[in-house]
């Protein structure tokens, strides 16, 4: 046999040898990589603490009618139930304000496995105003013997809005979102009213009755801090810490 006719029989027996066994036909590839997973971010230990006062007229606390349920009238506390829009204290000191890092937390942090607790008792939600984070369970209980309507109004999480009607009822939910802040109202009883400000990270605070807050085991880092009041709306300082450092900023805010 020819040299000529060997070569003949030997080639499409290669050709078929490479398309079988997937060789380089001459299209693109396309290459994929890993996506970056992105690791939880760590505290420090800075801090920033201070005081949230108010000037001008506060509008007096309204009486709350609570004759519509005799339940509520007995397991209130007190002979006068007010409102709780303005919790006053000396020398001007408000509070129920939630103080938060709006800007400048870097990284992730992950949901704690703690859960945040918001009780009706006494026909009020307590806490009235508090913070959780995205993920973070929240356990809703029904301390008193009568009916309650736990009804969240956010603008970026899902509504919800369910009865409780008997005493001792928990009910577990969680936000999927950040949202400052999210209204929660009973239907059953038109004076109750909370908020929760929902963040991804861990630094908030809600300042007390004599108005202080603390914001603790921030990074160093360069923030933006707002104090949110549910009438007397935001205000914003920007502050600088170092690592160990504590700075202290204070919030006014005015009725007029």
């Amino acid at each position: 046999m020819s040299l000529r006719k060997v070569w003949a029989s030997i080639v499409p027996l290669i050709f078929v040898f490479s398309v079988g066994c997937g060789g380089d036909t001459g299209a693109p590839t396309e290459s994929t990589s890993p996506e970056p997973v992105e690791e939880s971010a760590s505290t420090g230990s800075a801090g920033i603490s201070g005081r949230v006062t108010v000037e001008g007229d506060v509008p007096e606390a309204e009486v709350i009618r609570m004759n519509a349920d005799p339940v509520c009238l007995s397991e209130a506390s007190g002979d006068q139930q007010l409102s709780e829009f303005f919790l006053l204290g000396e020398e001007g000191a408000l509070g129920n304000v939630f103080v938060y890092v709006k800007e400048g937390v870097n990284g992730t942090f992950d949901a704690p496995s703690s859960t945040v607790t918001m009780d009706q008792k006494g026909c009020r939600y307590t806490p009235h105003v508090f913070g959780i984070q995205v993920g973070q369970t929240l356990t809703i209980v029904n301390s008193d013997p009568t009916l309650h309507n736990v009804h969240a109004l956010p603008a970026s999480n899902e509504e919800f809005n369910m009865g409780q009607p008997v005493q001792g009822m928990k009910v577990d939910r969680a936000f999927d979102t950040e949202e400052i802040m999210v209204p929660f109202k009973c239907d059953v009883h038109g004076w109750m009213n909370a908020y929760v400000g929902v963040l991804s990270h861990p630094f908030f605070a809600i300042s007390g009755e004599g108005g202080n807050f603390s914001i603790d085991n921030l990074p160093a880092g360069d923030y933006v801090i707002e104090a949110w009041h549910e009438k007397l709306g935001t205000q914003t300082q920007n502050v600088t810490v170092g690592d160990g450092e504590k700075q202290e900023i204070s919030f006014t805010f005015s009725t007029s």
